[in-house]
């Protein structure tokens, strides 16, 4: 197992990769190319000259995050071929830099909501947060308003200002597909690119939904374990995994992560764990916390246990923190909270391997 922290470039981040290197027991960071266009190749170039600067802070580069799939291949249209071509090179780039987990979703039009990226709990420390009556009432524009006055100046993965214009027209699109038929295009894409993966030795990780389940009338797929299974099988192989997000998948609670977590890296299934916890008000309205396991709903004891009985050898990452301490940073992604987060993980690690 590797402990890892999420880095966003080109001074989009108020962490610097020195601070990162100086957290006990992290030994890289997932990162991503923000100013490459969605559906454009990730050149060679460029991603050797970011792994290149990790590589310079004594960090490693074997994971990324957000190489975002292209809406028009998530909508199966005569246009996805040469988006889903850009995909299977960007692959094969990765994959010569070294880079051996590659994390993306298959979301339509959202990759994640929340009316809240700064609700101020009791302690003072302030969180993302959702509550779906609140979201429901809004439309894409004027949530991705609220989260762009939220976020303190720094980019929203999935927000990306390009793809806002299109939201409504892409909800009204969704409104004609079918479950099935979103199933066969999810296919389509993993048919063109794990065969690559594979060759490039790429481990691809799928992000459940998160919220997991649906709003605005989309298609969601990855959200409990049946449908897990059934992505799965659409190739029965280790280069298809999922990247466990027991925040996106505890915001059900009756999903069981211990067993999700367990029967996933038994399989091989697992290239990549973003471990946070979650503090329900109600069944569909929720705080995220604190990492600890009294904060919220979710057994991180459990979780950790279930992972290692299972000899899961991939990567963990602290999911979003919360701001503490006066720390200024990108909603769910300062430095305090999650430092917290990481050695109580490790910590977590150390005793069940030793109680082993």
């Amino acid at each position: 197992m590797k402990m890892i922290l999420r880095w966003f470039p080109h001074g989009d981040d108020s962490v610097p990769l020195e601070y990162i290197k100086q957290v006990p027991g992290v030994s890289g960071v997932a990162t991503m190319l923000p100013k490459i266009p969605v559906g454009e190749v990730w050149p060679l170039e460029a991603v050797l000259e970011i792994r290149d600067t990790i590589w310079a802070a004594g960090l490693e580069m074997e994971v990324v995050e957000s190489v975002n799939v292209h809406e028009d291949i998530k909508k199966g249209l005569p246009s996805r071929d040469r988006y889903i071509e850009n995909y299977r090179t960007t692959i094969r780039n990765l994959g010569q830099a070294g880079v051996k987990c590659l994390c993306y979703n298959f979301m339509p039009v959202l990759d994640w909501a929340r009316n809240d990226l700064a609700h101020r709990l009791p302690d003072g420390s302030t969180v993302l947060s959702y509550r779906d009556a609140g979201v429901r009432a809004m439309n894409p524009a004027t949530m991705a308003q609220s989260m762009e006055k939220d976020a303190g100046g720094y980019s929203l993965p999935g927000w990306e200002p390009d793809r806002i214009p299109a939201m409504a027209a892409d909800i009204e699109f969704y409104r004609n597909i079918t479950h099935d038929e979103y199933w066969n295009n999810m296919k389509y894409f993993l048919d063109a690119v794990i065969p690559v993966a594979e060759e490039s030795c790429v481990k691809m990780g799928i992000h459940p939904d998160d919220p997991p389940w649906e709003i605005f009338g989309l298609p969601k797929l990855i959200t409990g374990i049946e449908n897990i299974r059934r992505f799965l099988a659409l190739h029965d192989v280790e280069a298809n995994g999922v990247s466990l997000c027991t925040g996106s998948l505890g915001g059900n609670l009756e999903n069981d992560l211990p067993s999700i977590a367990g029967e996933l890296a038994a399989g091989g299934r697992l290239p990549f764990t973003h471990l946070r916890n979650v503090k329900h008000l109600s069944p569909r309205d929720f705080d995220e916390s604190a990492h600890l396991s009294q904060c919220g709903d979710l057994d991180m004891f459990a979780i950790i246990k279930a992972l290692y009985d299972a000899g899961f050898d991939g990567y963990i990452r602290p999911d979003h923190g919360r701001m503490i301490w006066g720390e200024v940073a990108r909603p769910g992604y300062g430095l305090y909270d999650r430092a917290i987060g990481a050695n109580y993980l490790l910590g977590l690690w150390e005793a069940v391997s030793k109680m082993s």
